[in-house]
C-alpha cells in the first residue's frame, strides 16, 4: 500500500513535467502535435474566463480535450504492465489519470468551480503568467519546484477586473459618442 502515495507523487510530478516541458515549450512550436494546448487551449481560456468550448463536445473529436484523453489512454497502457510488481503505485496512476482528466474537463466547463476547487489551475490560465502553475489536481510540484505564483483573489487580479470594466466602459462611451442622436422631423 505503500505504492498509492508514490503513484499519487508520481502523477503530480508527471502532469508538472509534461505540462511544463511538452505542452508548453513543445506546444509552442508551430506544426508540433502539441500546438493545440499553447495555441488553442490557452487562447480559449483568455478570451472566456477560463471556459473552453472543446470540452463540450465529445471526447472522441479530435480537438484539446480528444488530444488530452488520448494522451492519459497511452500512458496508462504503457504503465499497466507494472500492476504485476507494483499493484497499488499502477492503480494510484490510473486513478490519476482519470481524476486529471475528470478535473481538468469540470474546471474549464464550470469555471466558478475551477477557481474555488483548482485555484492554481485558474491562476495559471487566468494570471499574468502562463508560464506558471503547472500542476492540475494539486498544486504540489508547483511548491516544491517554486513554480506556484497566486493570482486569484489578490489586488492583482482585481486591478485586472477594474481595467477590464474600464475598457468596456469606453468602449461603450465611444459607440455612443459615434452614433448620431436621432432628430426630429420638421413639419412639412
Amino acid at each position: 500500500m505503500i505504492g498509492i502515495p508514490f503513484g499519487l507523487l508520481t502523477a503530480n510530478a508527471a502532469e508538472w513535467v509534461v505540462h511544463k516541458h511538452l505542452l508548453h515549450e513543445g506546444g509552442r512550436e508551430p506544426g508540433s502535435f502539441w500546438q493545440f494546448h499553447w495555441h488553442t487551449h490557452h487562447r480559449n481560456c483568455r478570451r472566456n474566463g477560463n471556459h473552453d468550448a472543446d470540452y463540450t463536445g465529445s471526447v472522441l473529436h479530435w480537438n484539446g480535450q480528444g488530444k488530452e484523453a488520448a494522451a492519459l489512454v497511452a500512458a496508462s497502457a504503457l504503465v499497466a504492465p507494472l500492476y504485476a510488481v507494483a499493484p497499488w503505485y499502477t492503480a494510484a496512476l490510473h486513478y490519476s489519470a482519470v481524476n486529471y482528466y475528470r478535473k481538468h474537463k469540470r474546471s474549464h466547463l464550470d469555471p466558478a468551480w475551477g477557481r474555488a476547487h483548482l485555484r492554481w489551475h485558474y491562476d495559471h490560465h487566468m494570471g499574468p503568467n502562463q508560464d506558471a502553475n503547472w500542476c492540475v489536481t494539486r498544486p504540489w510540484f508547483d511548491i516544491v519546484m517554486g513554480t506556484h505564483k497566486p493570482y486569484a483573489g489578490t489586488w492583482g487580479e482585481k486591478q485586472r477586473v477594474r481595467r477590464k470594466r474600464r475598457k468596456r466602459w469606453e468602449a461603450a462611451q465611444r459607440t455612443r459618442e459615434a452614433v448620431p442622436a436621432p432628430t426630429e422631423k420638421q413639419p412639412a
